[in-house]
């Protein structure tokens, strides 16, 4: 499995890929590049977000278990 880390990374790139994506598709009138950059860029807010709960639920487990 991933680290958080590369978590974070990973869904930061999928988000930096799909604007760009985006917006290669509105300068090419190209609709359909436009909405798959959308969906790869939410994707990968969505990883992040991922990331980012677990690596608070590992914090929290940590915290708890050292006296």
């Amino acid at each position: 499995m991933l680290s958080t880390s590369l978590q974070k990374w990973e869904g930061r790139w999928e988000q930096l890929v799909g604007k760009v994506k985006s917006l290669y598709g509105e300068l090419i009138d190209n609709e359909h590049f436009v909405q798959e950059g959308e969906c790869d860029r939410r994707l990968g807010i969505y990883k992040e977000s991922v990331a980012r709960s677990r690596e608070e639920f590992e914090e929290t487990l940590e915290r708890r278990m050292i006296p």
